[in-house]
């Protein structure tokens, strides 16, 4: 019992150590360069955003990225605007020209 409880916590140890190496810079990875202001992408709570969609003056945007199987078999937000794919759609069709409107990105990770 005492040999599984080293093991485990020299497990953990290691992880809390080698986490380093796998970080990875948010703002290169989302293709906003070192300028991109982070803080304006958070998580939505499926209670905030039916408050927003409920708002009529809240102008949300609603994007399901899932692909057709996963939308046939868990259903569409309504209101949402289907893309084409989770990672290429034309951004300058697709996404409002406000460039400071609120928009909302989803997709199940069924995997």
């Amino acid at each position: 019992m005492r040999i599984r409880l080293m093991a485990a916590a020299a497990a953990v140890a290691g992880l809390l150590f080698a986490a380093p190496l796998f970080a990875f810079n948010l703002s290169q990875l989302l293709g906003g360069g070192e300028g991109q202001d982070l803080h304006t992408f958070k998580l939505i709570h499926v209670a905030d955003l039916a408050k927003l969609m409920a708002d009529k003056d809240s102008q949300v945007h609603i994007f399901d990225a899932n692909p057709p199987d996963t939308r046939a078999r868990f259903g569409i937000i309504p209101g949402a605007k289907l893309l084409s794919s989770d990672d290429s759609y034309d951004v300058a069709t697709t996404l409002p020209a406000d460039k400071n409107a609120k928009l909302v990105f989803y997709c199940a990770d069924t995997r």
